[in-house]
């Protein structure tokens, strides 16, 4: 199993730890709710050092993105990142990334931790442009400090203007006395915050001068637990719960980052999909009745028939109610739609709403 750069802090913060991605990962510190009502109200720190990160370079690097991502990155100027995904060229999806421009002809993707060697090999497998490519995932580490006092709590460790940093922008800069930071106004908690990306030689004196920067902010760590009940709240998907090689981007939802105007991988397979419909969809739920759902959860109609599968699902920390999302036949897709999850073999009430949940 990997260990990230900060294992040893992880341990001496009395983490519980658990493997995931192939990774020892914390999954919380003093506790989930502690810690995901930290980040809702003040500022969390994860360390998410186990993501992959490649780097594109060369003349055709934007060439290579737009064949193998849905997403636009010609929109994309100095300095922007875009959430996008990998058609996988059967109508699923290889994986969710996100793209950053370092400049016209310099790329960075940063994908899920569980699917590093398969985004590579996918993305290998279709340079037919001689785009020079290097995966930088082991050397690098990388920080997510989330929720609203982000930016007051790092200020006083860069000269970037952090509060002024638009949402999916990144500037590179120094950042706690050391050169050549990314730090990005992206994140996965729908809090607020930001991600740091640096060689892994500095993980420990990052996390120390972003813990010392924000002791009077009520910094705390978190784990990947609550990372997830904060996803979920916003209605991100999770690659292998809500999206996969078997799931396309307009079954999930994802038509927002499916754009037509360019040749892609499966483009007339989903332009097809846009046009005529699917089968199936992507659907969030709150529960009216007592009980939580969970992944691989059957969802049935009134009568009792099946009609779906719960992917992910917990009780709302924020809301104080359960939630999930699921795969539905379009039929009970609409906003407003009575569904019932089976649990332990009992039908419970729930109703179809458009994530996020929570609102803020």
């Amino acid at each position: 199993m990997k260990l990230t750069s900060l294992n040893a802090t992880h341990r001496k913060l009395g983490a519980k730890m658990v493997p995931f991605a192939g990774y020892e990962m914390p999954l919380q510190y003093e506790g989930l709710l502690i810690e995901h009502e930290t980040v809702r109200t003040a500022v969390g720190v994860f360390d998410v050092s186990h993501m992959g990160e490649f780097i594109l370079r060369g003349k055709d690097a934007l060439a290579l993105i737009q064949k193998v991502t849905s997403n636009d990155a010609a929109a994309l100027t100095d300095g922007k990142i875009q959430y996008s995904c990998l058609p996988n060229g059967k109508g699923g999806i290889v994986d969710d990334l996100l793209v950053y421009r370092m400049d016209g002809e310099t790329y960075m993707l940063v994908v899920n931790a569980s699917n590093i060697d398969k985004d590579w090999a996918h993305i290998s497998g279709h340079n037919t442009f001689g785009v020079e490519m290097e995966n930088i995932s082991d050397r690098t580490s990388l920080l997510a400090v989330q929720g609203p006092k982000a930016a007051a709590a790092l200020q006083s460790l860069t000269d970037i203007p952090l509060a002024q940093m638009g949402y999916y922008t990144f500037k590179k800069g120094r950042f706690a006395g050391i050169d050549d930071i990314v730090v990005s106004a992206t994140g996965y908690t729908g809090a607020g915050g930001f991600e740091i990306y640096f060689d892994n030689g500095h993980a420990d004196h990052i996390w120390n001068a972003v813990f010392k920067a924000g002791e009077a902010f009520g910094i705390k760590p978190v784990g990947l637990g609550a990372r997830d009940t904060l996803r979920l709240e916003m209605g991100f998907c999770l690659y292998g719960n809500d999206i996969d090689d078997t799931t396309s981007p307009i079954e999930a939802g994802l038509g927002w980052i499916t754009k037509f105007n360019k040749d892609f991988i499966d483009r007339e397979v989903l332009v097809k999909q846009k046009e005529q419909g699917v089968a199936r969809k992507l659907v969030g739920f709150e529960m009216i009745d007592r009980g939580i759902p969970r992944h691989d959860y059957p969802i049935v109609d009134a009568g009792g028939d099946r009609i779906g599968t719960v992917t992910s699902g917990t009780q709302s920390p924020s809301l104080k109610k359960a939630i999930g999302m699921g795969y539905v036949a379009a039929a009970h897709a609409k906003v407003g739609s009575e569904i019932f999850i089976s649990i332990r073999d009992k039908a419970i009430k729930a109703v179809v709403v458009r994530p996020p949940f929570y609102k803020g």
